[in-house]
């Protein structure tokens, strides 16, 4: 089962998330034929889009990344009840290994921004950005919480990709500062963190996240632990709103051409076929709404 987990060590003043989610990422991989550095990038973004969503009781969050590299721009979302889903605009790019690890770097670019854009259900929806410092995601992830939302932070993501394309293991952790944390804490948490290796190093020889975090930490409290998966939040109903909300004029040129309209889900390439009947209907349904109007 891929998870979320909200922990707080016990002897710092730190806060901290991690998320174990192979088989998610897998499901990105399989459904967008991901070469293998797009699902090591997706797969980086969807961790961290998940760590962001673990305080979520309602809505969504949105994580955009351009960083003018080849992958082009790279979406993950996140709801509060653990749904993930995400793309990337060029998911056949690839490159080689560099040092043998995939080059994330390269492939997303660092000329660029990482947005953030929530929303809780509200009128409102809040969003807020920073320039991309690396282009490989935790490190631009920590760079943003702590420029853009003022919470000093620490992120670690992976991915692990076997020789066939598939994803071995994913996951990673987000700590953050509290405000009461002291200096020698920071300094502690800094020197932790630099001894330890690679997040997948860890999750492949089937060390959990939860006893990442309490090898850097020591004693934690597991505040929350819950289910994380792949699930799109597309629906026919939902393409049938995008059509009605083209308008009249679109909908009669549909019909002129005397075919079934097919579209595709861009995050979970789903396919949804419109028939010819469905198709007049609708646009019944706009012009008594348009009358109604009127």
């Amino acid at each position: 089962m891929d998870y979320l987990i909200r922990i707080l060590p016990k002897k710092f003043n730190f806060r901290a998330f991690g998320v174990f989610l192979p088989q998610t990422v897998e499901e990105a991989r399989r459904r967008q034929s991901l070469s293998p550095v797009a699902v090591a990038a997706l797969g980086r973004a969807l961790a961290g889009v998940a760590l962001l969503s673990a305080d979520l009781k309602i809505g969504k969050i949105l994580l955009q990344i351009n960083g003018g590299g080849p992958l082009g721009e790279i979406l993950a979302e996140a709801d509060y009840q653990g749904n993930l889903r995400g793309l990337v605009k060029n998911p056949q790019v690839y490159l080689p290994p560099e040092n043998k690890k995939l080059p994330v770097g390269k492939a997303v670019g660092k000329e660029g921004f990482i947005n953030v854009i929530r929303d809780y259900g509200l009128k409102e929806i809040y969003q807020s950005s920073s320039d991309l410092i690396s282009g490989e995601i935790a490190e631009d992830l920590a760079y943003y919480l702590t420029t853009s939302e003022q919470v000093p932070s620490a992120c670690a993501l992976g991915v692990l990709v076997d020789t066939d394309g598939s994803v071995i293991t994913a996951g990673g952790f987000l700590i953050q500062k509290l405000p009461s944390a002291e200096d020698h804490e920071v300094s502690h948490l800094e020197k932790r963190l630099s001894e330890i290796k690679p997040v997948t190093d860890y999750l492949s020889s089937g060390i959990k996240i939860e006893e990442l975090l309490h090898e850097i930490f020591g004693e934690i409290e597991i505040l929350e632990k819950r289910e994380v998966r792949f699930k799109c939040s597309c629906s026919m109903n939902r393409v049938e709103e995008a059509l009605v909300a083209l308008g009249k004029e679109e909908l009669e040129d549909m019909l002129r051409e005397g075919k079934p309209v097919e579209i595709t889900c861009e995050f979970c390439k789903e396919k949804y076929i419109i028939n010819i009947e469905r198709l007049r209907k609708l646009l019944t349904e706009v012009e008594r709404k348009k009358g109604s109007s009127d």
